[in-house]
């Protein structure tokens, strides 16, 4: 049996026990024994992380131990996937740049607050993630983020929509959905999700983090059937 950890605190106001639910609900249909934490501190036991296929963020802002961090990278780096959405994966833990540097990218603004709508534009065939969804509408926190150029985008929406000091600037595509590699894992990223019900509103939206983090989870059992390492990857050269 697949393993699955979810961590969920920080700020309230994005429902991560709510969202942390959901997501144990969907895992847990495909499969999955599901522990989800409080603390941060699970991640103090690198060789129980090593064990999962999946560690899913559900926390907005605060702060993370330096080393717990430093074993997020090495445990993603051998094929544990990575999955979050909205603020609980790219709003988390703003001074730590090494998260960033993993999750592939940083919550800056939502100009409007919530209630803002929107379109998301999937970018068909980009990944077996999107295959056979259509644009839709969300009503919700228009996230306006600064992210890795390393990333694939699966879906955008446009900016600007409210005005504000950007609008001076030419119109752009924002990252909605996206895929990296950290390592030998796979990180999957969904910036909708400031409250629970934005999945029940727009069912697309459920679709894609339940695809996205299967797809994260599948990178340790390839990992472990193409007899991937993490020797390739490590270098004791200052990176943060």
């Amino acid at each position: 049996m697949k393993k699955a950890w979810i961590v969920q605190g920080g700020w309230d106001g994005h429902e991560p026990h709510l969202t942390s639910k959901r997501f144990a609900g969907l895992l847990e249909k495909n499969g999955f024994e599901v522990t989800i934490f409080d603390t941060l501190d699970c991640f103090a036991d690198l060789d129980k992380m090593m064990e999962l296929d999946l560690i899913v963020a559900c926390w907005t802002g605060g702060t993370i131990n330096g080393e717990y961090t430093r074993n997020v990278a090495k445990a993603v780096g051998a094929g544990v996937g990575l999955a979050g959405c909205h603020g609980g994966m790219c709003d988390s833990f703003r001074n730590d740049t090494e998260w960033q540097f993993i999750t592939g990218g940083q919550w800056v603004s939502h100009p409007g607050g919530d209630g803002v709508e929107y379109m998301v534009n999937i970018r068909r065939g980009s990944s077996p993630i999107i295959e056979g969804l259509e644009d839709f509408k969300v009503c919700s926190e228009h996230y306006y983020l600064h992210v890795d150029p390393a990333i694939e985008v699966l879906a955008t929406t446009r900016f600007p929509n409210i005005s504000y000091y950007h609008v001076s600037n030419k119109p752009i595509d924002m990252p909605v959905i996206w895929t990296k590699y950290w390592g030998n894992g796979r990180v999957f990223y969904n910036s909708l999700g400031h409250h629970d019900d934005v999945f029940e509103k727009s069912p697309n939206a459920e679709i894609l983090m339940e695809r996205g983090m299967l797809w994260a989870a599948e990178g340790k059992q390839y990992a472990i059937d193409n007899g991937l390492t993490t020797e390739r990857f490590e270098n004791n050269a200052k990176m943060y």
